[in-house]
C-alpha cells in the first residue's frame, strides 16, 4: 500500500502523456503572456488598498521595508517553482511537481489543496468584484452625473444572508459576481490565445493606473514623512468598555503562533511600529504577492516553456515588488503616517487608503479623479485574478483527472479550442454559484494558508529530486541548493503561523476530506497504479 501512495511518475512519463492527442493543449503562450499572467494575478486590490493600510495600521512608513522582506521571501519560493516548471512543462503546477519529486500520496495532498486554494481565492474575488462594481456604478452616476449610467439595486448584488445596511433587509443574489465568473469562464473555454490577450489588455490598464500615481504622486511627497523609516513602537491601547470572548471564540481568531506559546507566558504586545510592526506587516502583506505560482499551470500551453516558464515567474514577481515598493514610497510620502493617524480617521475612503492619499494633492483635477482612477484599477486587478485563478484551477484539476485520481471525463479537450471545457465548465459553475450565495469573510484565508503548504512542498521537491534524481538537469536551476529551498520552507512556515487557529483547524478539515476521497477513489483509479499492474 504505501509504495503504490508514493510511487513517483517520471519525467518523460509525464510527457508522454500529455502529447496524447485526447489530452493535447494548445501552445499558444510566449514569456510575455506568462509574465502578464503573474502580474494579473498577483496585483489585484493590494496595491490600492493594502497598501495604505498596512502603513497606516502597523508599519508607517516601514512598509517599504515590509515588502522588501516578502519581495525577498517570495523569490526564494519563485526560483524553487521555476526550476520544475523548467525541468517539468506540463499542467498541474505544484500537484505535477509534487508527483514527479514525492509520489502520488504528496501530489493528492498538494491538488487537493490546490483545488481548495484557487477555488476560494476565486469566489471570495468575485464578491469584491461585484462591491468595486457596484461603487463605480455609483461614483459615475452620483458624484459624476453620469446619469445614464444604469444603477443595479443594492440588493442584488448582496448574497442571501448579508443584509443591507440600515434597513434589516437581506440581500437576494449577488448577481454580479455570478456574471463575471461566468464570462470568465466562458472566455477560458473559448481559448487560451485569447483568454492571454483580454488578460495582459487588463494587466496594461491596471499598471498604467499604478504609474499614474507613481509619476503625479512623486511631485508631492515630503521626504520628512520617511524619517524614521522605522517608526517608533505604540503600544495599542484597547477602548474602555471592551468586551473579551470566552473559550473557543477568544482563540479562534488568535494567530497559532500565539496560541502555542502563550501556555508557557510568553505574550505579544500589540501596536504601531518598530521592526514588530515592521515583521507584522510584511506577514500582512505577503498575501498580496501570491500569483506568481499561477504561471506554473499553464506549462502545457507554452511554447517554449523550458525557457519561458521561468522568465514568467520570476519576471512577474520582481515587476510586482518593484510597483509595490514605489506604491508604498508614494503613499507614506503623502501620508504622514506615525501611529496617530488610523483608517477610522480616514472616513469615507476607510476602505481606499489611496484615494484619501490623492485627495491631500493640492491639485483639484487629480483629488477629483483619484477615486475614479483607483476603482477602475482595482476592478481590473480583480478581473484578471479571477480568470488566472480560475485558469489555475481548471489546469489543476485536468491534470489530476488525467492521472485518474479524479473521474477521467473532466480531462476532456475541446476539440476546437484545445482546452480543458469539461473542468473549466465545473469549476466556472461551482464558483459562481458559491460567489453568489455564500458571503466567504475570513473564509478567503484559507486560500493563503493553501498557497503556503503548495510552496512549502514544492520547496521540499527541489531537495528530493536534487537528492535522489541528480542526473536530471533542467534549463533552468534552483542557485544556492540546498538554501534558497530550506529559506523558502522556513519563511512560508514562519508566514503560517501567523495565520489564526480556525483557518489551520478548516484546513486540517479540508485535507481530512481529501484523504478521505483518495482512499475511496483515488487510490484504485490512478492510472499509474493501474499501469503497473498491467506489466
Amino acid at each position: 500500500m504505501s509504495n503504490r501512495m508514493f510511487a513517483t511518475k517520471s519525467v518523460e512519463q509525464l510527457i508522454q502523456e500529455s502529447e496524447d492527442h485526447h489530452h493535447k493543449l494548445k501552445k499558444a503562450l510566449g514569456p510575455w503572456d506568462l509574465i502578464s499572467i503573474g502580474i494579473g494575478c498577483i496585483i489585484g486590490t493590494g496595491i490600492f488598498v493594502l497598501t495604505g493600510k498596512v502603513a497606516i495600521s502597523n508599519s508607517g512608513p516601514g512598509v517599504i521595508i515590509s515588502f522588501i522582506i516578502c519581495g525577498l521571501a517570495c523569490i526564494f519560493a519563485a526560483l524553487c517553482y521555476a526550476e520544475f516548471a523548467s525541468l517539468i512543462p506540463i499542467a498541474g503546477s505544484a500537484y505535477t511537481f509534487s508527483y514527479a519529486s514525492m509520489g502520488e500520496f504528496v501530489a493528492w495532498l498538494i491538488g487537493w489543496d490546490l483545488i481548495l486554494e484557487y477555488g476560494v481565492a476565486t469566489a471570495a474575488v468575485s464578491n469584491g468584484w461585484s462591491s468595486h462594481f457596484i461603487n463605480l456604478l455609483k461614483l459615475l452616476h452620483n458624484q459624476y452625473h453620469w446619469t445614464f449610467v444604469p444603477l443595479l439595486p443594492d440588493r442584488w448584488a448582496l448574497t442571501p444572508s448579508e443584509v443591507l445596511p440600515g434597513t434589516g433587509l437581506h440581500g437576494f443574489i449577488d448577481l454580479p459576481a455570478i456574471i463575471i465568473v461566468l464570462v470568465m469562464m466562458w472566455l477560458l473555454i473559448r481559448g487560451i490565445k485569447e483568454s492571454a490577450t483580454v488578460n495582459n489588455i487588463i494587466v496594461a490598464i491596471k499598471i498604467f493606473v499604478s504609474l499614474f500615481f507613481i509619476g503625479v504622486g512623486v511631485f508631492f511627497i515630503h521626504p520628512a514623512y520617511w524619517h524614521p523609516l522605522v517608526p517608533h513602537f505604540v503600544p495599542m491601547v484597547h477602548p474602555a468598555g471592551t468586551v473579551t470572548a470566552h473559550g473557543f471564540m477568544a482563540i479562534k481568531d488568535l494567530e497559532l503562533y500565539k496560541f502555542l506559546l502563550a501556555p508557557f507566558g510568553i505574550h505579544f504586545r500589540e501596536g504601531f511600529g518598530g521592526w514588530s510592526g515592521i515583521i507584522l506587516g510584511a506577514a500582512i502583506i505577503f498575501f498580496a504577492y501570491i500569483g506568481f505560482d499561477a504561471v506554473a499551470t499553464t506549462s502545457e500551453e507554452a511554447k517554449n516553456p523550458s525557457k519561458d516558464l521561468p522568465i514568467g515567474i520570476i519576471g512577474s514577481l520582481v515587476i510586482c515588488t518593484i510597483l509595490y515598493i514605489l506604491m508604498s514610497a508614494i503613499f507614506t510620502g503623502i501620508v504622514k503616517c506615525d501611529g496617530k493617524l488610523t483608517l477610522d480617521s480616514l472616513g469615507v475612503d476607510k476602505g481606499a487608503p489611496m484615494v484619501y492619499a490623492f485627495k491631500q494633492v493640492p491639485n483639484p483635477w487629480v483629488s477629483k479623479y483619484a477615486a475614479l482612477l483607483i476603482d477602475v484599477g482595482a476592478l481590473c486587478g480583480l478581473t484578471s485574478v479571477l480568470l488566472v485563478c480560475l485558469l489555475g484551477q481548471s489546469r489543476v484539476i485536468f491534470a489530476m483527472a488525467r492521472d485518474g485520481l479524479l473521474p477521467p471525463w473532466v480531462s476532456k479537450v475541446h476539440p476546437k479550442y484545445m482546452t480543458p471545457f469539461v473542468g473549466t465548465l465545473i469549476c466556472g459553475l461551482i464558483i459562481a454559484a458559491v460567489g453568489g450565495l455564500v458571503p466567504l469573510g475570513d473564509i478567503a484565508e484559507m486560500a493563503n494558508i493553501g498557497t503556503l503548504f503548495a510552496f512549502i512542498l514544492v520547496s521540499g521537491g527541489i531537495l528530493v529530486i536534487r537528492k535522489y534524481q541528480p542526473q536530471r538537469k533542467a534549463a533552468f536551476r534552483t542557485p544556492f541548493v540546498p538554501w534558497v529551498p530550506i529559506l523558502s520552507i522556513v519563511s512560508c512556515l514562519a508566514l503560517m503561523i501567523t495565520l489564526p487557529v480556525v483557518t489551520w483547524i478548516r484546513f486540517v478539515v479540508w485535507l481530512l476530506l481529501g484523504l478521505i476521497l483518495y482512499g475511496f477513489y483515488g487510490i484504485n483509479n490512478s492510472t499509474l497504479r493501474i499501469n503497473s499492474e498491467k506489466k
